[in-house]
């Protein structure tokens, strides 16, 4: 048995393994002392934990009244019409298929007939037409946007992007909001 010494503090008893277990990890038998590590002193003011380099020293948390997150990029103000065509025109060149749903009521997933786990109303939007399989340009799918609105200016509406091949939906942004929220 042989001994090795880690620090003046703590001994540690080593076994030397059998050939059979020179593989295995060495079971955990002591403490290593501390007197080798600084101390370091400890913060305990959050206001010196954040900062964006301004004045401001803390985060702001976004008001849960009246200012529902959506959908992607929903944390931005409204996207302009050059923005959605931006958008759209991505989700084209990926060669994704772009679809339109929109919302009436909330806009949201919400709970409102059934409390069961796995249920939630509002999950699931009217679909606005067929998805837009023809679709090669951005104007095409603002141009149904433009019909949805017209259809329905007080709901929520949605441009999805399916990807034909995996048979996902691989983004989903809202694309218009009523003029109500």
């Amino acid at each position: 048995m042989a001994s090795s010494m880690i620090s003046s503090s703590a001994i540690t008893t080593v076994n030397r393994a059998s050939p059979v277990q020179s593989g295995a990890v060495a079971p955990f038998v002591g403490l290593k002392s501390m007197a080798g590590f600084p101390i370091t002193k400890v913060n305990k003011d959050i206001t010196s934990i954040t900062s964006n380099g301004g004045r401001v020293n803390c985060m702001q948390v976004w008001p849960p009244i009246g200012k529902k997150k959506f959908e992607t990029l929903s944390y931005l103000p409204p996207l302009t019409r050059e923005q959605l065509a931006k958008e759209v025109e991505y989700l084209i060149r990926k060669g994704w298929v772009a679809c339109l749903e929109f919302e009436t009521e909330k806009g949201f997933v919400y709970r409102e007939n059934h409390s069961s786990p796995g249920y939630y109303d509002g999950r699931y939007w009217t679909m606005w037409k067929l998805p837009l399989f023809g679709a090669t340009d951005a104007s095409q799918v603002l141009k149904e946007l433009d019909e949805v609105v017209d259809a329905y200016p007080n709901a929520f509406v949605r441009i999805i992007g399916f990807d034909k091949v995996r048979q996902v939906q691989c983004i989903s942004f809202i694309a218009h909001t009523p003029d109500v929220y």
